[in-house]
């Protein structure tokens, strides 16, 4: 019998929609105060990631020093500069620079 082999889209697929079930566990789980498990989720997530060679999701942020997952209020500080959005990491001091140029030409 031969192998049945899965399309590299399907891997994708698949990859996808376990990152977008963890990231929304490590969200969760650092509302709870879980702190350790949010940082674990995340490294499973980058792991599938590179794996399946699937995106991160555009709206999850987190900081790529300590892999807590970013919230606004929560665990991080947002401030606008002239071109980008930054926001600074509560627990280890690390910074996340987005930038805004689309939404300022609007």
């Amino acid at each position: 019998m031969s192998k049945r082999r899965i399309s590299k889209n399907a891997v994708v697929g698949i990859g996808e929609e376990r990152i977008s079930i963890l990231t929304g566990l490590s969200v969760n789980a650092l509302a709870d105060g879980r702190e350790d498990l949010a940082v674990r989720y995340v490294s499973l997530a980058r792991k599938i990631s590179r794996k399946t060679k699937a995106k991160m999701p555009e709206e999850f942020r987190y900081c790529k020093k300590c892999l807590m997952p970013l919230v606004p209020g929560v665990n991080c500080t947002v401030r606008l500069t002239a071109n980008k959005i930054v926001a600074t990491c509560q627990n280890c001091g690390g910074l996340k620079r987005m930038p805004y140029l689309k939404e300022r030409e609007k």
